[in-house]
């Protein structure tokens, strides 16, 4: 139906069980992937495929119900309602009746009321909350201007009416409707139907099809075991390894292998070690790996990473340990321009619709809040910039670190009141949601269809992402990868092309030796503009002075640049001592 211009209104959907969760979020990610027009919808075709486990209110003044009363049309209002009564049943559908000191709302209350008798349906109080107090009500209107690019001098600009909207206690809520108990009650009645509990304690595996009679536990180890014979062979022939040392790879593997077949993690390791075959045998440069995965020989023979880790000395149990529940953390670095055709991979192989980018969310930040709210107010840019300037530029820094830390900035709200608005009034939206982009590696990929698990997103690009951020996907157990696109990878992958076609000499980068003196001669002279971790002009600095000479050097070196061991003075007690030998 259509009631004037508008062709969409608010419906409130709450779940009464994990039913009717998975359905809402069905609901919700076709809202944005299928209905989407300016703002994400739904048809009465979906609501009622989707409906079951679902308690139904019928919503503010924007509502169908309410839109149809406010435009004179009740028969209309009367037969929606019925509709609404008959796909949900007189006990998961409600009228809404909400006081907000709207001359319109108490009118459309009184007729609400007289249709939930006709009807047989209950009311249900409620309170349209676009705040938490009632003081944070100039606060909104001035986020409604920074959303709108409005000032708040504008007639134009968008404005609630009054300041009721906020999140009113017990008590007031019960004063609003002292003269409609029944509407009240009827609050507990619904709370009482509502009971959903999720799992957070069980991981959702991908599953991967061996196509054999093995399980997974079996084609892990057998992998792992042909990987080791291949590295094996690599490192005699390169004369890393000697016999005497054989049995120390083998007895670490088997523990490797046991301790992952006892935590469950196979199936983990065989995907991961999956995605990387594919970039491989398809030309796309991968990492040799990084951080703690590093540590795992099963790992190494996996393919997964191109580091020996008992050459190296690298910790398994850092890695994964006894104690460890949670599932491994393995980041892959791939280059960029090949990434997008990994995660494609992933997609084909597990399905579209288990496979999606993670959200993350801009927020608002301590010097951009203050120019949009200052724009608001009218403060000139020159001046608007010069409070913002204030602020020290350090990552994260809030308001309230900035006021200690900032002499200057608590004077100048001593001083002028306007700017003391400013600040106070900033400090009100510092850290709210600006806007949602793409998590720059987080890939997450599912056991059923994603949107059984948390409702879905679209992004500006078209691609799909989860509406739930990177901490509670991983907290309702769904499986994160994490795929870096490394713009390292691309260069060297360009270079390595261009070397070949100007000299026909193919060269494999798993195979240049870690001992070239003029490599480190160069380190030494701290010519590393464009290398990755040793460009900063303190690291540069380090490595002129350190000089290193063997690639432990850099190991040493890596690790220690740090702000710890760099304001205690380690690094250079390191450096002397080094140099001593």
């Amino acid at each position: 139906s259509r009631v004037g211009d508008i062709t969409s209104y608010h419906l409130v959907l709450l779940c009464e069980n994990e039913k009717g969760y998975r359905n809402l979020c069905k609901l919700v990610t076709m809202a944005y992937q299928e209905g989407f027009y300016y703002r994400p919808r739904i048809d009465r075709e979906l609501l009622e495929k989707f409906n079951e486990g679902l308690v139904c209110l019928s919503g503010c003044l924007s509502g169908e119900i309410p839109a149809h009363l406010l435009a004179g049309d009740e028969e209309g209002a009367l037969t929606r309602a019925s509709w609404y009564r008959d796909l949900f049943t007189p006990e998961r559908y409600y009228l809404e009746l909400q006081e907000n000191g709207l001359e319109d709302q108490r009118r459309i209350n009184e007729q609400l009321r007289t249709m939930a008798k006709r009807l047989d349906l209950k009311t249900v109080a409620t309170n349209d909350c676009h705040y938490l107090n009632r003081a944070d009500h100039r606060a909104h209107e001035i986020l409604l201007c920074v959303q709108t690019g409005k000032k708040l001098e504008d007639d134009t600009r968008l404005r609630f009416e009054t300041n009721e909207f906020y999140f009113k206690s017990p008590e007031e809520m019960a004063h609003d409707f002292r003269d409609c108990p029944e509407a009240l009650e009827t609050t507990r009645v619904i709370a009482d139907r509502c009971s959903l509990l999720l799992e957070f304690d069980k991981v959702h595996m991908p599953r991967f099809d061996l196509g054999t009679g093995e399980t997974l536990r079996e084609h892990f180890k057998k992998k792992a075991l042909e990987g080791f014979a291949k590295r094996l062979e690599q490192l005699e022939k390169r004369e890393e390894v000697n016999k005497s040392r054989i049995q120390e790879y083998e007895d670490r593997l088997n523990r490797e292998i046991s301790l992952i077949q006892e935590k469950g993690f196979s199936g983990y390791f065989l995907i991961v070690a999956d995605f990387i075959a594919f970039a491989r045998q398809n030309g796309i440069p991968v990492g040799p790996g990084r951080g703690s995965a590093a540590g795992s020989l099963a790992a190494y023979c996996l393919g997964i990473t191109d580091i020996d880790p008992i050459r190296y000395d690298l910790l398994f149990e850092r890695f994964l340990n006894p104690e460890r529940t949670s599932l491994p953390d393995i980041d892959v670095d791939f280059c960029m321009q090949g990434r997008d055709k990994v995660i494609e991979y992933v997609s084909q192989r597990y399905g579209k619709d288990k496979v999606a980018q993670i959200i993350t969310f801009g927020r608002m930040q301590a010097r951009a809040v203050v120019r949009d709210v200052a724009r608001v107010l009218g403060f000139p840019y020159a001046e608007a910039d010069r409070i913002a300037k204030l602020i020290p530029d350090e990552l994260k820094i809030t308001l309230d670190q900035a006021l200690t830390k900032e002499p200057r900035l608590r004077e100048e709200m001593d001083r002028n009141p306007d700017v003391a608005d400013l600040i106070d009034t900033a400090r009100a939206l510092e850290g709210l949601p600006r806007h949602a982009s793409t998590h720059a590696a987080g890939i997450v990929v599912s056991d059923r269809p994603l949107a059984e698990h948390l409702p879905l997103y679209r992004g500006n690009k078209g691609e799909t992402l989860t509406q739930f951020d990177m901490t509670w996907v991983e907290k309702i157990g769904l499986v994160k990868f994490d795929f870096l696109g490394l713009k390292t990878l691309t260069v060297i992958d360009a270079t390595l092309r261009l070397i070949e076609g100007s000299r026909g000499e193919k060269l494999d980068m798993s195979r240049i030796p870690l001992d070239d003196a003029e490599t480190y001669r160069l380190l030494g002279r701290g010519d590393t503009l464009g290398i990755f971790q040793l460009e900063s002009s303190g690291m540069r600095d380090i490595l002129t002075k350190f000089e290193p000479a063997v690639f432990d050097d850099l190991i040493a070196i890596l690790a220690l640049y740090r702000p710890g061991p760099l304001e205690s003075g380690m690094v250079d007690d390191f450096i002397s001592s080094t140099r001593s030998r």
